[in-house]
Order: C-alpha cells, then sequence, then structure tokens
C-alpha cells in the first residue's frame, strides 16, 4: 500500500512539473564588455568592470574588486564613470556609479545618460573615451585615495601602460 500511494505521488509531481514550465525572463542579451582595474593605491584591491547589453538597449556596468582581506559593512567605496583616460587631468564625471559595496565588494549601475546630455548604449560605450575610478571615501582626506582605476570603452587599457603615478585625483562635482 505504501509503495503505491509513493508511486501516485511521484508520478503526480512528475505530471504537475512538465505541464507548468517556468520561463525567467531574459535580462541581457549576452553581449558584454570587459575592463581591468588596477590597484591605484598602497590598499592591494584590483577588480573588472563587465558591461551587459539589456533588451531594450540599455547597459549595465557592474564593478567586482578583489581583495583578500576583512571587509567592514559599514563603509561602500564610491565609484565613478569619467569622460577621458585615468590621467586626464581635471577630467570631468561622465555618471556617478553606485558605491561598490565592502561585503560584496560589488557595484551595480544601469546606465542611459551621461551627465553631459548624451546617451549611453552598447554600441556607443564601445567608442567611449573614459575610465573608472573607486575611492576608498566620499569625502575628506580619504576621497583621494583611490583604490583602483581603468581606462574603459575606447581607450587603451593595459597592464603594461597603466601608471598608478599619473592618476589624477577627481572632483566630487559633476
Amino acid at each position: 500500500m505504501r509503495v503505491l500511494v509513493f508511486g501516485i505521488i511521484v508520478l503526480s509531481l512528475g505530471l504537475a512539473s512538465c505541464s507548468q514550465e517556468i520561463v525567467e525572463p531574459k535580462d541581457y542579451t549576452g553581449r558584454e564588455l570587459k575592463y581591468t582595474l588596477y590597484q591605484s593605491s598602497d590598499f592591494d584591491y584590483t577588480g573588472t568592470v563587465t558591461v551587459r547589453e539589456y533588451p531594450d538597449k540599455g547597459i549595465e556596468l557592474n564593478i567586482q574588486l578583489d581583495w583578500d582581506g576583512s571587509r567592514n559593512s559599514d563603509i561602500n567605496f564610491p565609484a565613478h564613470l569619467h569622460f577621458g583616460s585615468y590621467d586626464t587631468p581635471d577630467a570631468p564625471m561622465a555618471f556617478m556609479l553606485a558605491p561598490v559595496n565592502s561585503m560584496t565588494l560589488l557595484s551595480q549601475t544601469r546606465i542611459e545618460q551621461l551627465t553631459d546630455g548624451s546617451n549611453l548604449n552598447f554600441e556607443s560605450f564601445q567608442n567611449f573615451d573614459g575610465h573608472v575610478k573607486v575611492h576608498l571615501d566620499s569625502e575628506g582626506p580619504d576621497y583621494n585615495v583611490i583604490l583602483v582605476a581603468g581606462n574603459v570603452g575606447s581607450t587603451l587599457n593595459n597592464a603594461e601602460q597603466f601608471d598608478a603615478s599619473q592618476m589624477t585625483i577627481c572632483s566630487p562635482d559633476f
């Protein structure tokens, strides 16, 4: 009797799962770009910027930092997308990104329009002349500490040419 009841339950669950297939919508088109963020201070952080395209042609910019130290949940690291290379003096801010969470070391930001009013999609990002910086703090002397930086878009970005001593400090204002 137990075998018969068990068999009926298993068969019922199997039929129910076949008839109610759930299809998850795709969040991204599958197109993505990756850029390296280089250590830019005495703090041993590195990272990656990943740009993904949404089906509606918007983009998401994700920052994932790498660090082996202990993490503090009370701190988030400000992140900015700037026009020009990381060594461009007074490089204007193109977009204030979501801060990097100090526990997950992740930031996710949807970008559509930049501070100069121009639209940014996947194709235009490939030709974008810019860079990303992640700061230690949003104000005070620690704002001047840049944890990681790297060029994105069309601007050359490789380890051999990256020189943290050429880093310029950005203005916290747009």
